[in-house]
């Protein structure tokens, strides 16, 4: 048995004592004053420090959802919103009533047809197209907000297919109109919007691109419209009479029609260009028509028999059978036909001119010259070619007017 001295118990307890407390301590069951203030000084650090970065993420969040808002759409889609916006209001529904027979022979009214229109006028006037108003007994235009009023026309031109109405709007009334632009500097590829009406869904917009200039487009009534804009933005069935439009809010056309086997939009949509309407609104708002220049003869278009028979030297054109005496054709030095033939219940005088150009048009058949005349006045001169015995000579004549001549 070993002995320790009272220094070595001392020593040895101490020490026993004090890994025991170091023990006590390591398990958490022992906290020190200095341990315990440094753990809180941490955790409030930490605690102070987890609002901070939270307060600035939320503050980054803040700014990220503002400059969202800022800018929620693309700059192409604020131009969409922006044009729709300004104009849809100014954009009418047309609605027409026609009239029909019963089975006792009495007139009937019924429902017509319908389209658009675009207010062009504070006072009233609506530009539309004229195959939209065409037969009717009554005219109904119908605005933005809800109302209604009776329009009555003011002038048509058919050839151009376009036509300008007035319905009178009540004191005080603020009518919002569309602005004309300009038609002449239209590029392929150029953005267009159109607003309308399709199948009776008020005030319609949808966009594309002009997809081809200068298109000749008959229509219906066997009549050329010449420049034309194509135009791949849908155009229904409702939409014939509304704008066409720049990204400018300017109106380029009138949308007139489509080309479709099914009755729908495929892409291919027809505008009268917007130059047409300004050159003959005035015109239309003044004299209810437009006044044209005209060739003061009585032209008959070739076929083949007349040509075989005749035996002429071209195949197509006008052939002069008989000028007004002393009028503006026998001056301009155009020779009419001597030969009288019968050809059904007319009579033909062959041996006279034939036209084959008017105003730099080639001159096919009789439409190509309402085609060629149709921005010409009365007293304009033209420049025309005629074919004589073969040989093709250029002509200067002043224009009379159209419906003098045809009248007659």
């Amino acid at each position: 048995m070993k002995l320790y001295s009272r220094g070595q118990l001392v020593f040895y307890s101490l020490l026993s004592g004090l890994l025991v407390a170091l023990f006590a301590i390591g398990l958490g069951l022992i906290k020190l004053p200095f341990f315990s203030t440094s753990i809180n000084t941490v955790n409030t650090i930490q605690q102070q420090s987890i609002p901070q970065i939270q307060l600035q993420q939320s503050a980054r969040n803040v700014k990220a959802l503002q400059t969202s808002e800022l800018t929620p759409y693309t700059e192409d889609e604020r131009v969409n919103i922006d044009v729709y916006e300004r104009l849809n209001e100014a954009v009418v529904n047309i609605t027409t009533e026609t009239v029909a027979i019963n089975w006792f022979l009495e007139p009937v009214p019924q429902d017509g047809g319908s389209g658009s229109g675009s207010i062009i006028d504070t006072r009233g006037y609506v530009l539309t197209n004229n195959h939209v108003i065409e037969n009717a007994y009554k005219i109904f235009i119908n605005l933005a907000d809800g109302s209604q009023f009776e329009g009555k026309v003011i002038g048509t031109d058919p050839e151009n297919d376009i036509a300008v109405l007035k319905f009178d709007p009540p004191k005080g009334m603020q009518l919002k109109t569309v602005p004309f632009g300009d038609s002449g500097n239209l590029k392929v590829g150029q953005k267009v919007l159109a607003i309308g009406n399709p199948f009776a869904l008020e005030r319609t917009l949808t966009v594309g691109i002009v997809s081809g200039l200068g298109r000749p487009i008959q229509t219906s009534n066997n009549i050329i419209i010449r420049d034309m804009i194509q135009t791949d933005a849908s155009i229904n069935p409702g939409n014939s009479g509304g704008p066409l439009l720049d990204s400018q809010g300017r109106m380029i056309g009138i949308n007139t029609m489509i080309y479709s086997p099914s009755g729908g939009s495929v892409g291919i949509g027809f505008a009268v260009p917007v130059n047409t309407a300004k050159r003959v609104v005035a015109e239309l708002i003044q004299y209810g028509k437009v006044r044209r220049g005209w060739i003061d003869a009585t032209v008959v278009q070739l076929f083949p028999a007349l040509v075989n028979y005749a035996k002429l030297p071209v195949s197509s054109g006008l052939l002069v059978s008989q000028t007004k005496k002393g009028g503006f054709a026998e001056r301009a030095g155009i020779r009419q036909g001597t030969e009288p033939v019968r050809y059904g219940n007319s009579v033909i005088y062959l041996g006279g001119d034939i036209i084959t150009m008017v105003d730099g048009i080639k001159i096919t058949r009789l439409a190509d010259l309402y085609s060629a005349l149709e921005d010409n006045k009365p007293g304009d001169k033209v420049n025309i070619e005629i074919n004589r015995n073969g040989k093709t000579i250029p002509l200067t004549i002043t224009l009379a007017d159209r419906e003098q001549v045809l009248a007659k």
